[in-house]
């Protein structure tokens, strides 16, 4: 699975962004996504996920009622809208596949910066 996210970017704190990332290379429906982020400094984290049919979807805690993940399968591509931002959602955001009945995400894309000034 190929995974190439977009949409990242700069924004004020309280502002809006979408992150895409578009999949290739397998059937989207044979996989779950998730969205990851890292910021400088720390580990990697769960951002959100969604199951291969968008059935389900969960998050962090610290997103919960902020961002929204969902996918469109006509476009092979999964969403994360980022709603009220804040500074410490600074970080650079991944998208990752896992095939359905796994448990490890081992498809990821390469990152795009997500930069929130205060």
């Amino acid at each position: 699975v190929q995974l190439q996210a977009s949409g990242g970017g700069l924004v004020q704190a309280g502002g809006s962004l979408r992150l895409s990332c578009a999949a290739s290379g397998r059937t989207f429906s044979s996989v779950d996504m998730a969205w990851f982020r890292q910021a400088p400094g720390k580990e990697r984290e769960f951002v959100a996920a969604i199951n291969w049919s968008g059935s389900i979807t969960y998050g962090a805690d610290s997103v919960k009622g902020r961002f929204t993940i969902s996918r469109d399968s006509a476009k092979n591509t999964v969403y994360l809208q980022m709603n009220s931002l804040k500074a410490e959602d600074t970080a650079v955001y991944y998208c990752a596949a896992r095939l359905v009945g796994y448990k490890k995400y081992s498809y990821w894309g390469q990152g795009t910066q997500v930069t929130v000034s205060s």
